[in-house]
C-alpha cells in the first residue's frame, strides 16, 4: 500500500492524463486523431502559460485571482498598443509590463498593507475586468496587422506558435525554479515563511516579484488569445482564474506553499484541457460542463489536502 501511495503521489498527473487519454480515446472516435490531439495543446496553450506564472505565486504561499480579469485588462491595451501602429516587440513589451503592473500592485498592497492574497487579488479582479471595459465601452477592439496575429496564428516547422510559446514558457521557469537562488528562496518562503525572514532573505520582495510574474504570464497568455482571435476582448478570461489553479494544484503544487513544479502544472493544464475537448466532442451540455469544472476544482483541493496528510 505504501508503495501504491508513493507512486500515486509522485506520478499520479501522468497517470491520470494516461486514464482521461484511453477513456475519451474509446468514448468518441475524433479524440484520438492527430488535428484534434494538436487542437488540445493548442487550446491549452494559454491556460498553460497562464498556470506557469501561478506556480510560482502558488508555491509561495499565495493565490492569484486576478489572472483572468488581468489577461482581459492586458488583451485590451495590447489592442489598443497595435492600433497606436507600435512595432511587435514594443507591443510584447508593453503589454507585458501592464500584466506585471497589476501583480506589482497586489503584490504590493499584500506585503506592505499586510491583507490576504484571497482579498487582494478577489478585488483586483474586479478592478482589472472594470478598467479592460471602461477601456473599450465594452465593445472588443479588433483589425490587427499579419505580424501581429502571428503570436496566435502563425506556425513554425508546422507547429503553431501558441504552443512553441507554452514550450519556451514551461522551459524556462522550470530553470528558474528549480536553478537558481530564486527558486530555492520561493519554496523556503512556502514552506516556512518566518524561518525564512529570520534566515535574512527579503520575503516580502520576492512575494512581489511571484505576483508580478503571474500577472505577466497572464499578459503573455492575452498577447496569444489576442493575437489568434484578431480581437481585444474586454470580457476573455471570465473564470479562467479556476482552470489555471486547478491545474497547478492537479499537477502536485500544494496550496499550502513549499512544493510543486512547473512541469506538473503544464501536465495538469493539459488533462483539464483534455477533459474539457472530450466533453465537447461528446456534446455534453455547456451548463453540465460548469458542473464538472466545479467539481475538478474541488476535487483538486481535496486531494491536495490528501497529500498533505500523508
Amino acid at each position: 500500500m505504501k508503495l501504491v501511495s508513493i507512486v500515486a503521489k509522485k506520478y499520479g498527473i501522468v497517470i491520470g492524463i494516461a486514464v482521461v487519454f484511453v477513456a475519451l480515446s474509446f468514448a468518441h472516435p475524433t479524440f484520438l486523431t492527430v488535428r484534434n490531439l494538436r487542437n488540445i495543446v493548442l487550446q491549452t496553450s494559454i491556460q498553460g502559460v497562464m498556470a506557469v506564472g501561478m506556480t510560482f505565486v502558488i508555491v509561495a504561499r499565495g493565490i492569484d485571482l486576478s489572472v483572468g480579469s488581468g489577461l482581459a485588462l492586458a488583451g485590451v491595451m495590447a489592442a489598443g498598443f497595435e492600433h497606436l501602429g507600435l512595432s511587435v516587440p514594443l507591443i510584447i513589451i508593453a503589454t507585458l509590463g501592464v500584466g506585471a503592473g497589476v501583480g506589482l500592485v497586489n503584490g504590493l498592497i499584500i506585503t506592505i498593507g499586510k491583507v490576504t492574497p484571497f482579498v487582494v487579488t478577489l478585488g483586483m479582479m474586479s478592478v482589472a475586468r472594470g478598467a479592460a471595459l471602461l477601456r473599450t465601452g465594452g465593445h472588443p477592439i479588433s483589425g490587427f496587422e499579419r505580424s501581429f496575429r502571428y503570436m496566435g496564428a502563425g506556425s513554425i516547422l508546422n507547429v503553431p506558435v501558441p504552443i512553441w510559446i507554452f514550450i519556451g514558457t514551461v522551459v524556462a521557469a522550470t530553470l528558474v525554479l528549480s536553478q537558481t537562488r530564486f527558486g530555492r528562496y520561493l519554496y523556503a518562503i512556502g514552506g516556512n515563511e518566518e524561518a525564512t525572514k529570520l534566515s535574512g532573505i527579503n520575503v516580502d520582495f520576492y512575494k512581489v516579484l511571484t505576483y508580478m510574474i503571474s500577472g505577466g504570464a497572464a499578459a503573455l497568455g492575452a498577447l496569444i488569445l489576442t493575437a489568434r482571435l484578431n480581437a481585444g476582448e474586454p470580457i476573455a478570461g471570465r473564470a479562467y482564474e479556476l482552470d489555471v489553479i486547478a491545474a497547478v494544484v492537479i499537477g502536485g503544487t500544494s496550496l499550502m506553499g513549499g512544493r510543486g513544479t512547473v512541469i506538473g502544472s503544464a501536465l495538469g493544464a493539459l488533462l483539464v484541457g483534455m477533459i474539457a475537448n472530450g466533453l465537447n466532442l461528446m456534446g455534453v451540455s455547456a451548463y453540465f460542463q460548469l458542473v464538472i469544472q466545479g467539481s475538478i476544482i474541488v476535487g483538486a483541493v481535496l486531494l491536495d489536502r490528501l497529500r498533505e496528510q500523508d
